[in-house]
């Protein structure tokens, strides 16, 4: 984008740019919502595209932040900001929404709101705003937007639907690429050389080689603002020899030299104005303005920066680019970064913005400074407060810098800790610690500090190198503190759970964790459990394993769900399974716990897949995807390979379940093995590939993995039934019957009776096919319920009952369909092909099949619930919801909600 002689401004080229954002703006008038974020490297243009954006947005109809460093460890600063306008729009939001939202930007006093309900308020607010006319929302250097803005605009752009609003976001590259993945996203590189070459005419005050012009149009790879800026002061004798002399610097460093340069150059209060400028980051010119009074810097300062066109000042301050922002600060000494927040310090409101006073006050001080290192600790509090745990780690990291008292300086450094790990940043921790065993610990501090250096070496290496120092630090607990040192000896023994046929000191840890009194609790329950599990076998161990179940789902506490969610397994408990991974999200979600939400929605995605709810699950492991990416842990990959396997598209299936092979076995995750090997029975028994399915399954039954060997031994008793090995079929079978007897739980009775009509006396194998459906019916699980409507239609074929196989495979092949379960839905199709009955796909113009979200929004609806609710529910705004529901009336041909029941019940 360039100056124009009239004053205005014109973006060259960018067509393909322009027609995207301008079909965006179509679609978002039409009264849907799209989702957009901009990436390139500093300089590309994405400002200037935002700018186009807004240009052509209705007027009064934007809502525009940006991303500021200084500002990125503020809870909810940008989202603060992108809301303000909206905030008129609040009243008609639900009581709990609106008082969330006034506690989280701290107008209120309250409770700790939970992220979930921060998200679902700003969701409301935007579609509030938006019934109004379309709304634009436009936030600049995502990267910089502190962490919890970033989790609220994430849930936000995955639940945008049918609000008629756009949220159009610019990230820079690289360096960004953690930021809002799995979006929608337009990559915006350099200009063509023509616009290239027209863009640098504008700037050469003289004639120019034009090889030189050749050569700068090269080296920027057609960066707009490399191309105005590089050349900019140098004469051509300079621009040919001299050009190119740093361009062994990465192009944004050599952009912001030159931005370092003309700093230089202009008079010492000018400099001062725009280091001022810099650290201030909300842009207000009344705070700026007041700051700089304090420094004795006039109002003639202004106009040398405006005239080398670093900067802008009317309604707000406005850099000509970030990069002259960072390129003041660069340029500032220590002293004058000091005086700069000094003297923000003292004209920021202490009532108003204690938190951004307090900041500046910490950047301000030379040496400790109690008064400062107190107000920190304040604000950590209040950050708390408003679920920001990441913002509260920086406060008392900077809090603990600034205090004198060892014993002070110490707690500070721990508390610190603690918020690190729980914010999602554990790599940062080790370092606290270490600062926090510099001073005096009482002994309740330091078994904290002992567990918390226990959980954070499982969390950075879940491999067999992990249950070593848990099971030590857990040995030193059982002095200091008995109910610590047991909550480390569940970790401890988890962590050699997980590692596995790989780790080899399952036994040893579970013998030591008995020295320590278990208790009744849900913690103590699942460490008594374990241990009867690994040193006694499965009969002894589920009962208690079943209490300890209990009572996790009354305590809701996600952190446990680890190893929650296998044991639930284990026992076959999927009424418990499906309401623990359920609490476990809207738990991590509300306490803002970053380091648990990953875990919990991976957790929840493969309940949903066991259910039949592919393209939930996919949303869920997109969203932990997203939050792996921005905290640096690494979920657990058990939903995504289940997903694959059963999905059943044979290369990325298998690509996947390679991948975990090989990175298990590097880093001794040896549960991981038993898991591939599941997946890969399951993706081959879907594809028919029965001998193939029978080896993997036998090489992962081999070692009793804790849930898994339940899964695979039913995968072996199909894959053997069907390729013709049934003495292994009928071992694989007894042993699974050993664990379900015990269970007792139609979700255990309903597979043991599968397993018994493959591999059973044949004169039985119908009763069995027939009780194993209806025991899978009453459990609500879909997934096994369509493969045994599958096996059964498939047993019925081959006795000859062509009509009764027709009615179980119709339905496996219409639930398989509807899943997504391509490898099982095309075998059900091969088998009812074999009936004689016509297999018709999908084409244009059939009846639409609904989608499970749409079956969600109408079993809702038909329970009474209303559109808010509906919305509450299931995480979407009312708008969406009304749209979900005219979509859902047209696929069935009906006009109203009472219609709704006999409609589904006739399809």
């Amino acid at each position: 984008m360039v100056r124009t002689r009239t004053g205005g401004f014109e973006l060259r080229g960018r067509r393909r740019e322009r027609d995207t954002l301008d079909r965006l703006l179509r679609d978002v008038r039409d009264g849907q919502s799209r989702v957009l974020i901009l990436r390139g490297e500093a300089g590309t243009g994405k400002t200037a595209l935002l700018d186009y954006l807004i240009e052509r947005a209705p007027a009064g109809r934007v809502t525009r932040t940006a991303g500021v460093e200084p500002e990125s460890e503020i809870a909810y600063a940008a989202l603060q900001q992108l809301c303000a306008p909206l905030m008129d729009h609040l009243d008609p939001l639900p009581e709990p929404q609106r008082r969330a939202l006034s506690v989280a930007f701290g107008l209120t006093a309250g409770d700790p709101p939970g992220a979930l309900l921060i998200g679902l308020a700003v969701l409301g607010l935007f579609a509030e705003a938006a019934a109004r006319g379309p709304l634009v929302c436009v936030v600049d250097d995502v990267q910089w937007i502190d962490r919890m803005s970033e989790v609220i605009l994430t849930f936000l752009a995955r639940r945008l639907d049918a609000e008629s609003v756009a949220l159009v976001l610019a990230a820079r590259s690289p360096g960004d690429e953690q930021v809002l993945t799995g979006l929608p996203e337009l990559r915006v590189g350099g200009l063509p050389d023509t616009d290239a070459r027209a863009l640098l005419d504008t700037v050469l005050t003289g004639p120019v080689d034009a090889r030189v012009r050749d050569r700068i149009v090269a080296e920027t790879r057609g960066n707009p603002l490399a191309l105005i800026e590089l050349p900019r002061g140098l004469t051509p004798t300079q621009l040919a020899f001299g050009f190119g002399a740093r361009s062994a610097a990465p192009l944004t460093s050599r952009v912001e030299e030159g931005f370092q340069r003309r700093i230089a150059a202009l008079p010492a209060d000018t400099r001062r104005l725009l280091l001022t400028a810099a650290v201030e980051p909300v842009g207000d010119v009344t705070l700026l303005w007041r700051a700089l009074d304090r420094q004795g810097i006039g109002p003639e300062a202004v106009a040398p920066a405006e005239a080398a066109e670093l900067i802008e000042l009317g309604t707000r301050v406005r850099f000509r680019h970030p990069l002259v922002r960072s390129a003041a600060w660069r340029s500032a000494g220590a002293a004058q970064l000091r005086a700069a927040h000094a003297a923000l310090a003292e004209v920021t409101d202490a009532e108003h913005d204690p938190d951004r006073r307090a900041w500046h006050r910490a950047h301000a001080a030379v040496g400790p400074d109690e008064e400062v290192a107190g107000e920190l600790e304040q604000s950590a509090d209040r950050a708390l407060a408003r679920g920001g745990r990441y913002a509260a780690a920086s406060f008392l990291q900077r809090a603990a810098e600034l205090t004198s008292d060892p014993r002070r300086r110490a707690a500070l450094a721990l508390a610190a800790a603690h918020a690190r790990f729980a914010a999602g940043s554990p790599a940062l921790v080790p370092d606290l610690l270490a600062a926090a065993e510099l001073g005096p610990l009482d002994v309740l501090q330091r078994a904290g500090l002992e567990r918390l250096r226990a959980q954070v070496a499982f969390a950075l290496d879940p491999g067999r190198g992990a249950g070593p120092p848990l099971l030590a630090a857990a040995r030193r607990l059982e002095s200091l503190d008995p109910a610590t040192a047991r909550e480390t000896y569940l970790s401890a023994l988890g962590a050699a759970v997980h590692a596995g046929r790989l780790g080899g000191d399952l036994r040893r840890t579970a013998e030591a964790s008995r020295a320590v009194p278990a208790g009744e609790d849900a913690a103590g329950l699942l460490l008594t459990g374990l241990a009867d599990w690994s040193l006694d076998g499965y009969a002894p161990a589920a009962p208690t394993l079943r209490r300890a179940l209990e009572a996790l789902t009354s305590d809701e506490d996600p952190g446990l769900l680890w190893l929650a969610g296998p044991v639930a397994h284990e026992v076959w408990q999927n009424a418990i399974w499906q309401r623990l991974t359920e609490r476990a999200v809207e738990s991590a979600r509300a306490t803002g716990a970053l380091s648990l939400l990953p875990t919990a929605l991976v957790f929840r995605a493969g309940a949903l897949v066991f259910a039949g709810r592919f393209a939930d699950a996919s949303d869920l492991l997109d969203e932990a995807d997203s939050l792996e990416r921005a905290t640096g842990l690494a979920a657990r990959p058990s939903a995504l390979l289940t997903l694959a396997a059963h999905r059943g598209r044979e290369l990325p299936a298998l690509e996947l379940i390679e991948a975990t092979v090989k990175d298990a076995e590097a880093r001794g995750e040896g549960r991981l093995l038993g898991l591939a090997g599941y997946a890969k029975a399951v993706l081959f028994n879907g594809l028919g590939r029965y001998a193939a399915a029978l080896e993997a399954a036998r090489q992962a039954t081999e070692y009793e993995d804790l849930a898994l060997c339940n899964w695979t031994l039913g995968e072996l008793v199909e894959a053997a039934a069907r390729a013709g090995e049934p003495a292994v079929a009928a071992r694989a079978r007894d042993r699974l019957a050993e664990r379900t007897a015990t269970a007792g739980t139609d979700w255990a009775m309903g597979v043991q009776r599968l397993a018994d009509a493959l591999a059973g006396p044949p004169g039985q194998a119908e009763e069995h096919y027939r009780e194993a459906v209806e025991r899978l019916s009453s459990e609500r699980l879909g997934l096994p319920l369509a493969r045994t409507r599958l096996l059964y239609g498939e047993w019925l074929r081959r006795e000859n009952r062509r009509g009764d196989a027709r009615a179980q495979l119709r339905l496996a092949h219409q639930e398989f369909s509807t899943m997504g379960a391509e490898g099982f839905a095309e075998r059900a199709g091969r088998e009812l092909a074999a009936t004689g009955e016509t297999v018709s796909k999908r084409v244009p113009g059939a009846r639409e099949e609904l989608t499970p979200q749409e079956l969600q929004i109408a079993r809702l609806a038909m329970g009474g619930r209303t559109n808010p609710e509906i919305g509450a529910v299931m995480f979407l705004s009312p708008r969406t919801v009304e749209w979900h529901l005219r979509k859902l009336f047209i696929k069935l041909g009906i006009g109203s909600r009472r219609e709704l029941a006999a409609a589904l019940l006739d399809r």
